[in-house]
C-alpha cells in the first residue's frame, strides 16, 4: 500500500499553509497514495509567542484542520495530520495535537504530544516547550487502511517505552512526525528512528519539516520510511520540501515478527535490587 510523506518548510502565515498542505493532499491522493502524513507543527511554525498568539484557535475554530478536512474529502484520501498547535480546552495553555482524517474528512483519532522538549543544546539553543504548553496523558492507536496506526510527535521518539505500548496493542505503523532541529537530527535522528522500528517490529512513518523558516529556526528534514526491519525505504534528504512516495507491504511486519519474535517475549519488569555497599 503506497503513503506519501510531505515534507514541510512551514512559516509564520496559517493561510498560506493551510494552501500549501491543501494541495499536497490532491497531489498525494492524485500519485495513487492511501494516507498521507504531514510534519508536526504543520500549520504554523513561529518561536516568537507575541505574532503566534494572534493565530492561534481552538480544534472547532481553526482553519487549518479545516482546510484539510476538506480537502481529504474532496480527494478521498486519509490524512495523518502531524500536528497543530491550538488552544487547549481547559487552561491558558496549548496543546500540541495530530490528528487521523479519513477519506470522508471525519477525525478518527487525536493525539496531544506526551513528552515536551525542555532542553539547552550545546550550541546554545535553549528549548521550554512546557512553558507554552500542556503534555497529553495518553497513547492512541486508530485502525487505518494501513493498519493500526500508533501515533506520536517528535520528542516522543525518545521514549521506547511509548512504543512498545503501541505495539502491544496492536500497532503495526507508527507514526513520528516531528520539527527537529539540526544539531539532533544530525546526531540521533536516523538511528532512533531505525531503533524504533526494529523494537516494535514495525514500519515507521516519520514526515518532518526542513530547512531554514521565516522565525529564524533551522529543522532536520531527512523525512524517513523504515521498515520492521530497520531498512530504510525512503529518505527525502535535508534540502528541500517536497512530496515523496513509499510502498508499505503488511506482509512484512508479519514476517519480521515471525523470524524475529522478540515483541512477544517482553516482561514487565520490576524495580531493580539496589545493593549497596
Amino acid at each position: 500500500m503506497k503513503v506519501a510523506l510531505y515534507q514541510a518548510r512551514t512559516g509564520i502565515d496559517p493561510a498560506a499553509n493551510a494552501g500549501e498542505l491543501a494541495r499536497r493532499v490532491k497531489e498525494a491522493a492524485a500519485g495513487g497514495a492511501a494516507m498521507l502524513f504531514t510534519p508536526e507543527m504543520s500549520g504554523l511554525l513561529d518561536r516568537d509567542r507575541e505574532r503566534a498568539a494572534r493565530h492561534l484557535r481552538s480544534e472547532a475554530e481553526d482553519p487549518v484542520l479545516a482546510a484539510v478536512r476538506e480537502a481529504a474529502a474532496a480527494a478521498g484520501i486519509w490524512v495523518h495530520l502531524g500536528s497543530l498547535a491550538l488552544l487547549a480546552e481547559r487552561g491558558d495553555k496549548l496543546v500540541n495535537r495530530g490528528f487521523v482524517i479519513d477519506e470522508s474528512g471525519g477525525i478518527q483519532a487525536r493525539y496531544d504530544k506526551i513528552h515536551l522538549f525542555d532542553v539547552d543544546l550545546p550550541t546554545g539553543e535553549s528549548w521550554r516547550e512546557s512553558a507554552a504548553y500542556r503534555g497529553g496523558d495518553r497513547a492512541v492507536a486508530v485502525d487505518t487502511p494501513l493498519g493500526t496506526l500508533g501515533l506520536s510527535i517528535c520528542y516522543d521518539l525518545r521514549f521506547a517505552e511509548l512504543y512498545s505500548a503501541l505495539s502491544n496493542y496492536g500497532a503495526t505503523v507508527l507514526s513520528i512526525p516531528a520539527a527537529f532541529t539540526v544539531p539532533t537530527g544530525e546526531a540521533h535522528w536516523h538511528v532512533l528512528m531505525r531503533a524504533r522500528a526494529i523494537e516494535a517490529g514495525a514500519f515507521v512513518v516519520a514526515a518532518a519539516q526542513v530547512g531554514q523558516h521565516e522565525d529564524g529556526r533551522a529543522t532536520y528534514g531527512h523525512s524517513l520510511v523504515v521498515d520492521p526491519w530497520g531498512e530504510v525505504l525512503l529518505d527525502m534528504g535535508g534540502e528541500e520540501p517536497g512530496l515523496g512516495f513509499a510502498e508499505l507491504d503488511p506482509k512484512t511486519v508479519e514476517e519480521v515478527r515471525s523470524r524475529l519474535p522478540a515483541i512477544w517475549h517482553r516482561r514487565p519488569i520490576p524495580p531493580p535490587d539496589h545493593i549497596r555497599q
